[in-house]
């Protein structure tokens, strides 16, 4: 069967070898492809640099241990694998970098998947970086972000994003890109896509970690920078109102990294100065 066009330029690392555009990896009885028993990553280069790829190796591991699969690839191969996919584009090329596991096979009790049937693949695939100067617009989902107790909310796994999905197709269908969205307290926990942040007052702001959400890479990463770049940076309970009434708001993410928002419901923003100074330090430190 010829696989679809219109895929990035892509390479696929399975089964121990490199292939060409997008490779089917599962069928019909493959347990992850109608029970979700899939972890992933997400890693970027852009510019000649892979900021972080260590860590995004070691957490797509993490991952999988919490959902009982077996992780047989070491972060050290993931690594090198990585940098062989990253050699097949040009230099210049923005790529993204994921690493995966899931369950091939089901256990005898179907819906618990066997372990020992855990398979891997490592995609690279063109994808450009949003442009730093273009802000996207949120509002208030009505939809929630689940907890630890009803799902695996501490691994970046696969079950997890359809509640994303319909957090964004609700937005879109009243004409705004991304979501705010909360937890089951109604306090903010993230946007569908990625981490958010705010500043009021000179002080940056962003949800605290409370089993919800992720709290991702370079979400700690933008974090440590700005704390070390003397900007006070505050992990705490905060609302939709509390957003509502910033005087910036922007996001941290493995796609697109630091990007800012410029709406918030009807109210406009522009990108500011501790947006600019997280930007700045963000790829200072990717390039250093």
């Amino acid at each position: 069967m010829a696989v679809a066009q219109g895929w990035s330029k892509t390479w696929t690392f399975l089964d121990g070898d490199w292939h060409e555009g997008n490779v089917p990896i599962m069928g019909p009885r493959t347990h992850a492809a109608w029970l979700c028993s899939m972890v992933f990553d997400g890693a970027r280069a852009f510019e000649g640099v892979t900021p972080d790829l260590e860590l995004h190796c070691a957490r797509v591991n993490d991952s999988a241990t919490k959902l009982f699969l077996k992780p047989t690839v070491s972060v050290e191969t993931w690594v090198r694998l990585a940098r062989e996919g990253i050699a097949r584009f040009d230099k210049d090329a923005a790529l993204y970098i994921r690493p995966m596991y899931w369950a091939e096979k089901e256990g005898p009790w179907v819906q618990a998947h066997d372990p020992d049937s855990t398979r891997s693949c490592l995609a690279v695939y063109e994808a450009p970086m949003r442009k730093p100067t273009t802000g996207f617009s949120v509002t208030l989902s009505p939809y929630r972000r689940p907890t630890q107790e009803t799902m695996p909310v501490d691994a970046k796994a696969g079950c997890l994003y359809p509640n994303n999905a319909r957090a964004l197709f609700e937005a879109h269908a009243r004409g705004f890109d991304n979501a705010i969205v909360c937890d089951m307290l109604g306090n903010v926990a993230e946007l569908a896509t990625s981490n958010i942040f705010m500043a009021k007052d000179g002080v940056v702001f962003t949800p605290v970690p409370n089993g919800t959400f992720l709290a991702g890479i370079t979400r700690q990463r933008v974090i440590g920078l700005l704390r070390a770049g003397g900007v006070t940076v505050v992990e705490r309970v905060l609302t939709y109102q509390d957003f509502q009434k910033a005087d910036e708001i922007f996001s941290s993410g493995n796609y697109s990294k630091v990007v800012p928002i410029g709406r918030i419901g009807d109210r406009s923003l522009q990108p500011g100065p501790l947006y600019t100074k997280a930007r700045s330090l963000y790829w200072e430190f990717a390039h250093s």
